[in-house]
């Protein structure tokens, strides 16, 4: 049986309400909650898709994005089924909307144990939790990076970011990367693309991984015309990411593609990219990477000091002769906010 005894919920009159992220879903015997992952048996929460594998590859680290944690290595990536969020964009809504049980998509059961030997096998360097939102997998999230660490691998979380605090505080020890997507900054913005309420929840997941848990974070916002693209929300976007997560933090705008209910919206402009990475470099921040668009240099790695590239990428290929030993640049030693 793959159920486990959920972490963080509270039993409230015959109901149970989770404690994990900010739906803070009230659930009934036999019920699940938003996420489709943690539901009710016996007057208990149970993390019911624990060790339930949708997904598995051996990826480039780029492919998260992630681009200044360990360059140009390979990670385990895995994900499940289900999400916390109904974003009418999502690219994997094949597994972020089914229930774990409903026979819509194919899952296997894996150790959380076995992810070292198989991350060695396969020549990655690290574990990462993705495809669907693995915040909701929080059980098996925990001991697969507990076994992670003990054998030497990094660990990586890419997650929509609403969570809790309780809830990240949960993973603090043991993931060394938070790759978080903020796509948008206003509430309205968070209701029309996710169907969800508390965009600060997620700025305050980020900045209480950085400041308060020391992990490496990285964002990433798709740009959806006439959605999150105005001056406004970008401009609060970068403003929070310097004055927050400090002017080094990688910030990944990426082009958004018409998918679902989003299918009648056109294709992000480059020119509206460019004007996204203009306005990051105009509040401070250093590294503001163009995705999803083959652009000349748009992923490369400038150093900010000398104009050297100290990162060369096309398409998940990464180039590190440019970067130092230490994670700087090699032509002038400049930091880069890299690590190695």
């Amino acid at each position: 049986m793959t159920q486990r005894e959920a972490l963080l919920w509270r039993t409230e009159g015959d109901r149970v309400r989770c404690l994990l992220c900010p739906n803070a879903c009230v659930i009934s015997e036999g019920r699940r909650g938003v996420c489709g992952a943690r539901g009710v048996v016996d007057g208990h929460l149970k993390a019911l898709t624990y060790g339930l594998v949708s997904s598995l590859a051996a990826d480039p680290i780029e492919k998260k994005p992630v681009f200044h944690f360990h360059p140009a290595s390979r990670v385990l990536s895995l994900g499940s089924v289900g999400c916390s969020m109904r974003c009418g964009h999502c690219q994997n809504w094949q597994i972020s909307r089914p229930r774990g049980d409903d026979g819509s998509v194919p899952l296997r059961f894996l150790e959380a144990e076995a992810l070292p030997e198989l991350a060695r096998a396969h020549g990655c360097e690290g574990v990462a939790w993705t495809y669907n939102e693995p915040v909701i997998w929080l059980e098996y999230v925990l001991d697969g990076a507990r076994a992670a660490k003990a054998a030497g691998l990094y660990t990586v979380m890419v997650t929509n970011g609403y969570v809790t605090e309780e809830g990240l505080d949960a993973f603090s020890r043991h993931i060394d990367v938070w790759r978080t997507d903020v796509k948008g900054f206003s509430d309205e913005t968070y209701r029309k693309l996710c169907h969800v309420e508390h965009a600060a929840a997620v700025r305050a997941a980020a900045t209480r991984a950085r400041h308060e848990h020391g992990m490496h974070v990285e964002v990433v916002t798709n740009l959806v015309p006439g959605v999150n693209d105005s001056d406004e929300e970008l401009d609060a976007i970068a403003s929070w990411m310097v004055d927050k997560l400090g002017p080094d933090t990688p910030w990944h705008v990426t082009r958004f593609v018409p998918y679902l209910d989003f299918a009648d919206v056109p294709p992000t402009p480059v020119a509206d990219l460019e004007r996204a990475r203009a306005i990051g470099r105009r509040h401070g921040l250093r590294f503001v990477y163009l995705g999803n668009v083959d652009l000349p240099g748009g992923e490369d790695t400038v150093c900010p000091s000398c104009g050297a590239v100290a990162i060369r990428r096309r398409g998940f290929a990464a180039d590190v002769s440019g970067l130092g030993s230490d994670g700087t640049c090699a032509a002038c030693g400049a930091g880069l906010g890299v690590s190695r």
